[in-house]
């Protein structure tokens, strides 16, 4: 019986929480103005930094006509993708994680800020 309720409690809680997971495009759009700086999210065209448009379900490092720093070269020379945990481990301390990288950006540090943004970097089209 404990076990059922156990069962049943998670099965109530796992997509309430994925929910709040996935963020808010539009809130994302804000927190994009930060990265606007050097990056674009809804056209593929590079400015200091790569496009981000796209980025989701990307290679690192593979936009073909940007040319990436070394250091991200190698981070991304394995086969890295940046999928949501990706870009949740880069995106608080981009250079903590990728010594060398030429992004100067600071980081977010707020969960709420990743999920967003995250959320607009999937679908930026649908923040407008």
């Amino acid at each position: 019986m404990r076990l059922r309720c156990l069962v049943a409690a998670a099965a109530v809680l796992l997509p309430a929480s994925a929910a709040l997971a996935d963020g808010d495009a539009a809130a994302g759009a804000a927190v994009f103005k930060k990265c606007a700086v050097c990056h674009t999210a809804t056209e593929h065209e590079n400015h200091v930094g790569p496009s981000l448009m796209g980025v989701v379900g990307r290679p690192v490092a593979s936009v073909p006509d940007y040319n990436y720093s070394p250091a991200m070269k190698a981070f991304g020379a394995d086969g890295k993708v940046w999928d949501e945990a990706l870009l949740r481990k880069y995106l608080p301390s981009p250079q903590f994680l990728v010594k060398g990288t030429k992004m100067t950006f600071p980081g977010l540090k707020s969960d709420k800020d990743l999920d967003n943004l995250i959320a607009y970097l999937k679908s930026p089209a649908v923040a407008k």
